[in-house]
């Protein structure tokens, strides 16, 4: 009789402890979605701007194109920066969040807001007093055209620096929060004036001049201030933080070295990325490409997206998460978290590569290119399906899950 209850016993315990750890799986899940499917509907909707935004330029000359298509490359380089600056407050936000301490989240905030300006204000300075330099980085210098082309870009794209680092900071400080409904909805309205008032300025529709080049960055520069602008509303909004204008001037020196601890081996190893990228765009600048730049650019250009935004799924999905859980206490619930990353990294990078193998021929097609150039896209296309397997999933586990613990440095040595 003893024995019977005592095996009825260690059933109700055992169903006890399966029932526990579902729920825990359920929940953990949850959690996940509600951070991901966010991230990768305005995943889908930034590499939809860039695709639409190649497709509309690339109906204007190739000098027109190639000038742009560099230009751009000079504000990723920024982007990538103030990324850095943004992912790595995010790991102290996300784990602030999780233990609701309001305090020093709102300090983290601050600290990240003035680095990220103070950044913005140095590439705005470089951006209006020499332009031309910059883009002479990019082309060999009897590029004349080209060159020209990149200048009224980045004039036109002034405004865009300042915007960026703010949106890029509360976009990031929103997703720790598990609020990442807001940067999505400031997304899609971005695609829809972006998309809109490119059609409208690169070509000349309603009776307004057709401007090209400075009409594309005037669009972007026009999306960049209603997403902002949506960004701002929610976050100053947000009734639980409570964060005010007037928390810019927050003394906050005690966790500044806490801060730079954490982020500047983060923005160093996102600017090494930025780095790679524009030397590379650099030696497709030369002469011996330039006959072929503009097209190949854009194949390129497109699949190299996608490879960029599953970098940045795998940091929201991982880093939060585990930033939070941490906060929350529970070190052994991340461990078994970072297993589970591992895995969903691997499944996120097969995702993607049959993903690109199966729109790469469309994107290709939509280009007026010669056969050999649309062979060498499909050539960068192939070689990009084996890479971003094994990128996503070494990018969930170093973007995400070391810097969500705080290992900033290891990444930072290995990039």
């Amino acid at each position: 009789m003893h024995w019977a209850l005592g095996r009825q016993e260690m059933g109700l315990l055992t169903f006890s402890w399966r029932e526990s750890i579902l729920r825990q799986i359920q929940e953990f899940y949850k959690r996940l979605l509600v951070i991901a499917v966010p991230v990768i509907l305005q995943s889908l909707i930034t590499t939809g701007v860039n695709l639409v935004d190649n497709i509309m330029l690339g109906q204007l000359t190739e000098t027109a194109l190639s000038g742009s298509t560099q230009a751009n490359q000079f504000i990723t380089l920024y982007t990538f920066v103030t990324m850095g600056i943004s992912m790595g407050a995010s790991v102290l936000s996300s784990r602030y969040w999780g233990a609701r301490d309001l305090v020093s989240l709102k300090k983290i905030i601050t600290i990240a807001l003035r680095f990220s300006l103070a950044l913005a204000l140095c590439f705005t300075a470089a951006n209006v007093f020499f332009p031309q330099y910059i883009m002479s980085l990019y082309f060999q210098p009897d590029a004349v055209g080209e060159i020209a082309a990149g200048v009224t870009y980045l004039r036109w794209s002034t405004g865009c620096f300042v915007l960026m680092a703010i949106s890029l900071v509360l976009t990031n400080i929103l997703r720790s929060m598990s609020l990442s409904a807001v940067p999505l909805l400031a997304s899609a309205c971005a695609f829809g004036i972006n998309i809109g008032a490119n059609y409208v300025l690169i070509f000349r529709e309603i009776g307004i001049s057709a401007m090209g080049v400075a009409g594309a960055a005037l669009g972007t520069f026009l999306a960049r201030i209603v997403e902002t602008g949506v960004i701002m509303v929610s976050f100053f909004r947000n009734q639980r933080l409570r964060y005010r204008l007037k928390d810019i001037l927050r003394p906050c020196k005690d966790l500044v070295m806490e801060f730079l601890r954490i982020s500047v081996p983060v923005m160093l190893s996102d600017s090494l990325l930025g780095l790679g990228d524009n030397v590379l765009a650099i030696i497709m600048g030369a002469d011996r490409f330039r006959i072929c730049f503009g097209q190949l650019h854009n194949g390129a250009c497109a699949a190299r997206q996608h490879d960029i935004y599953i970098r940045g799924l795998s940091f929201f999905q991982g880093c939060f998460l585990t930033g939070q859980t941490l906060g929350e206490g529970r070190t052994k619930e991340a461990y078994r978290q970072g297993y589970t990353y591992l895995f969903l990294g691997a499944v996120v990078g097969v995702g993607a590569a049959l993903i690109i193998q199966g729109i790469s021929g469309r994107i290709i097609e939509v280009y007026k290119i010669t056969d050999e150039t649309k062979e060498i896209a499909r050539q960068l296309m192939n070689a990009l399906c084996v890479i971003v397997v094994f990128r996503s999933t070494n990018s969930i586990l170093t973007k995400g899950v070391l810097r969500g613990g705080g290992d900033t440095r290891f990444l930072l040595m290995a990039d």
